[in-house]
């Protein structure tokens, strides 16, 4: 039976004087934008940073209002009506690798558009296998998405887009973040997929050379966001050479701009500081924590040289995506430790310097600068390294305000720097690590994003702060960028892990998410019911029993599962701190009574246990599919629900990120000072929050373009069934509430 497949619309698109300011700025950043593409164009959108492009994708995917608040006039039809009208008949593709991930597996992922528009479960194996064809990722439907490289994640996020049939596909720099030879896969990707798929394309690209073969037409769009050249491309680029060059357009064939010189730093003093931060031959390991709370590590960089950079030197990391390039720059920032070799300062370790001392000593530019911000405005961002130091003075503030226009940042001083675009964020994050003048600057991808005009000032201000006695070391894959480093310093892709084979899932692990729920649910009428400590000690002494027999290794040739025991006990920590709680409290407000107080703590045991052992188990993406099918819940907050939990393991990453973003820029916390502690801990928090809430709104961005937003119906590509496992888990679960009857 051939596959249920939406129907194929033309792709007429038609934008009618479309203006969007964002709440927070003066003026629009898309301005009275009209336009009509014609079905099946391949179209290339271009302009300097900050022009609105990525605004204009959203546009056109009619979600400008899902995750940005602002002012929209004017009007965006596709076929006659409005965008999003058919579930997925818009394709969006983000720049961030990894950005629209909703499932833990390949083929989930790609079959989560056509559950949204009710394809039948039958028909979703060959329309997945299709579109992954289609964009060249020969990968099996249950491998991981988090084993996947950038590449491999952006043909995903492709194959995802293209699974339901749109009228139009939107592409926003998928190959902004990945070495050549990614991005060349990405390209062909994306022309294989547009011919088994005519329909009508949008990409966006700062880089206009590798695409203009690919596409039809050039649109063009200025700093305010006006649309001032459109026409055939080589039509364009041949009459409007002069014009776009004098935008900053990167011309195909035109030679890299000249850099800049920036007044801020040439007037301002020699910095005091020495640059000491050596680095031996390495070996980092990264470690993931999943849902579950089994932790993976793999070898993520191995650094084969000495690295020591000198005053005034610039040293290059180069080398395919995925070879560790930003793993080196955190360890030389103390972020990481490696598990061979050393990164120091004199003898001290780079990681025990102090909060101070290693702000005053390195600048940090990570590859997301969302990553860095911490100020209410533009201007405070620039100036928070500086406060932190005691070196904020009117002479300072009188740099930053140079060094803001040198990076044409001047105008937006005010605005709160969460609302600048990708580029314009990172050269803020170099204007905030450059400021203070540490004599070591460490920056991740610093050019990316960037115009011609916008890369000659980042280019030029760091010459200008490598002549002025700084340090520079930067992972890069602009090759004009390395053609300026004094040492040029390749890693390879670390050695893939030897494929082990995959432990045996314990006893427990058979049964279905709603099993485990109910497993853990039914531990709180267990822990009420016992009237004694001596019944409340049975009763955890039977859920104990029962604990090990849920943790057994199951059938299976693989090995046995490891460190079951340690992991429930750490989780079991909050409950003890919460057994003890209650138990002093009890025996303090109860006549010092030692009997209550002790079976009131033996009651949180009984309650908490069981949570420990079981939720961890629980797998996201079926626990959406049994919520679903099995109880009638609505599927909205269920998948939803499945897609956040599938987040969770990256909020220590996130975590430690924010962390050093502070810690870099004088901002760390300071455990000698309790309130100060609590109080930064309390920041970080709140920082966690704001990187959350935005990863959320990108992930809502990207599931709302496969047709979330519209489901009224949907079917699902796995089956939710009940099985023996789940009945012998819910009759385990009920033995403590008989104990708990019968030892009362």
């Amino acid at each position: 039976m051939a596959p249920v497949a939406p129907p194929v619309t033309v792709g007429h698109v038609i934008l009618d004087a479309v203006t969007w300011r964002p709440f927070g700025r003066r003026e629009p950043v898309l301005h009275d934008v009209s336009l009509a593409l014609e079905p099946g164009e391949r179209v290339l959108l271009v302009g300097p940073s900050g022009s609105g492009k990525s605004t204009l994708l959203r546009a056109i995917a009619g979600l400008l209002e899902t995750a940005d608040a602002g002012e929209l006039a004017g009007s965006v039809t596709i076929d006659g009506h409005a965008p999003g009208t058919r579930a997925g008949e818009v394709g969006l593709v983000l720049q961030e690798p990894g950005a629209g991930v909703v499932a833990s597996t390949v083929g989930r992922d790609v079959a989560f558009g056509l559950e949204n528009v009710s394809v039948p479960r039958a028909d979703m194996p060959a329309a997945v296998a299709a579109a992954l064809g289609a964009v060249g990722l020969a990968k099996p439907g249950d491998t991981p998405t988090s084993a996947l490289s950038g590449g491999e994640t952006q043909r995903l996020a492709l194959a995802g887009a293209l699974a339901l049939r749109p009228s139009v596909l939107l592409l926003d720099e998928p190959t902004a973040m990945l070495d050549p030879g990614h991005a060349a896969q990405v390209r062909r990707s994306v022309e294989g997929a547009l011919t088994a798929y005519p329909i009508t394309a949008v990409v966006v690209e700062h880089v206009l050379g590798p695409w203009v073969d690919l596409v039809d037409r050039l649109l063009v769009l200025d700093d305010d966001g006006t649309l001032v050249a459109d026409g055939p491309v080589h039509k364009v680029l041949r009459d409007e050479r002069a014009r776009l060059l004098d935008m900053g357009i990167w011309v195909p064939g035109a030679p890299p701009p000249a850099p800049l010189a920036p007044a801020a730093l040439a007037a301002a003093p020699q910095s005091s500081r020495t640059q000491e931060v050596t680095a031996t031959p390495m070996v980092i390991d990264r470690t993931v924590r999943l849902v579950d709370g089994s932790t993976r590590t793999r070898t993520a960089a191995t650094l084969d040289v000495p690295l020591t950079p000198l005053p005034t030197s610039a040293t290059a990391l180069v080398g395919p995506s995925g070879s560790g390039k930003s793993t080196v720059l955190l360890a030389l920032a103390g972020a990481l430790d490696p598990v061979q070799g050393s990164v120091t300062v004199g003898e001290t370790p780079v990681a025990d310097l102090s909060t101070t001392e290693l702000a005053s000593r390195v600048g940090w530019v990570p590859q997301w600068s969302s990553s860095t911000l911490v100020g209410r405005t533009v201007l405070d961002e620039v100036l928070v390294a500086s406060r932190a130091l005691g070196e904020e003075s009117p002479e300072r503030v009188t740099l930053a305000h140079a060094l803001l226009a040198d990076l044409g940042l001047g105008h937006l001083e005010g605005a709160d720097p969460r609302e600048l675009s990708g580029g314009e964020q990172r050269r803020l994050a170099i204007a905030s690590a450059v400021l203070h003048r540490p004599p070591l600057l460490l920056a991740d991808e610093p050019t990316v994003g960037q115009d011609r005009h916008t890369w000659a000032a980042v280019v030029g201000l760091l010459a200008a702060y490598r002549e002025a006695g700084g340090a520079v070391v930067v992972s890069t894959h602009d090759a004009a960028l390395i053609d300026r480093a004094h040492t040029v310093v390749e890693l390879d892709a670390p050695p893939a892990a030897p494929i082990e084979e995959e432990p045996r899932r314990v006893l427990a692990a058979q049964a279905g998410p709603l099993a485990l729920l109910l497993g853990a649910l039914v531990a709180i009428p267990a822990g009420i019911i016992p009237g004694h400590w001596h019944t409340s000690l049975g009763v955890l002494a039977v859920q104990a029993l029962l604990a090990v027999v849920a943790l057994w290794s199951g059938p299976g040739r693989g090995p046995r599962p490891t460190g079951r025991a340690k992991r429930v006990l750490v989780r079991m920590l909050p409950g003890l701190l919460g057994a003890l709680s209650v138990g002093w409290s009890t025996w303090l407000l109860g006549g010092h009574d030692t009997t209550t107080a002790v079976t009131a703590a033996l009651r949180v045991l009984i309650i908490v246990l069981p949570s420990a052992v079981l939720l961890p188990l629980v797998d996201p993406d079926r626990l959406g599919d049994h919520l679903a099918q099995r109880l009638g819940m609505p599927s909205r907050p269920v998948v939803a629900l499945a897609a956040a939990l599938q987040r969770v393991h990256t909020f220590g990453e996130v975590w430690s990120e924010i962390s050093l973003a502070r810690r870099v820029r004088g901002l760390g916390i300071d455990r000698r000072r309790p309130v100060a502690l609590v109080r930064d801990l309390a920041t970080v928090t709140f920082g966690l929050l704001v990187r959350t809430l935005r990863m959320a709104a990108d992930l809502a961005v990207a599931m709302d373009a496969r047709g979330f937003a519209t489901a009224s119906r949907r079917t699902w590509f796995a089956a939710a069934p009940w099985g023996r496992a789940d009945t012998l888990v819910t009759l385990g679960a009920l033995v403590p509430v008989l104990a708990a009857v019968l030892l009362t």
